[in-house]
């Protein structure tokens, strides 16, 4: 049987921009007192897998500086505030980075990215009927378009070329809904 573990003191390490950081002290079973890092995203977060009238999906290749390199990654973002819609929010990110509007959006699912240590919840999406609309990149991004075949990002996915967690989990749940 699991014993309860109790949050005795939570310490602000760090305020940043998108995120805040923190050492937990959390009182074990044996009375010990254990310190853990918890990462709080302050507003969550949209996502959204893009698909074209031809079936092709839209994703987005860019620079991540926590792995150094470029990802291929579904369009996602904060949102502007904590009571703004996840829709509004994943139709804004969508426009702004693949210069698309959708005219249908359904919510898929939602999702925490790291449950270990920070509390981010993001909910993704899925876009259709997509029309152009203007790109309008935030002043540190740098994207590219890329329109790819849904077999070819699972191949992706199961290969390991596709790390990103919010964005596997929309490959796999729009590749699911569509074959059964």
């Amino acid at each position: 049987m699991l014993q309860k573990l109790e949050r005795v003191k939570r310490e602000l390490v760090r305020k940043g921009a998108i995120v805040d950081m923190y050492t937990d002290y959390v009182k074990m079973p044996d009375g010990k007192i254990a310190e853990w890092d918890f990462i709080a995203h302050r507003k969550g977060a949209a996502a959204v897998l893009p698909v074209m009238p031809d079936g092709k999906i839209l994703m987005v290749r860019q620079y991540r500086n926590a792995l150094d390199r470029f990802t291929l990654e579904i369009p996602a973002g904060a949102r502007d505030s904590v009571t703004e819609d996840t829709a509004v929010c994943a139709k804004r990110e969508l426009e702004e980075e693949t210069g698309y509007v959708c005219r249908k959006i359904e919510k898929m699912l939602s999702l925490k990215s790291t449950v270990a240590f920070c509390d981010e919840l993001i909910d993704v999406y899925l876009a259709t009927d997509l029309v152009p609309g203007e790109q309008n990149l935030d002043e540190d991004e740098y994207i590219e378009i890329v329109a790819c075949d849904l077999q070819e990002l699972c191949e992706k996915v199961y290969a390991g070329e596709i790390q990103d967690a919010k964005t596997a989990a929309a490959i796999l749940a729009y590749a699911n809904r569509i074959k059964g």
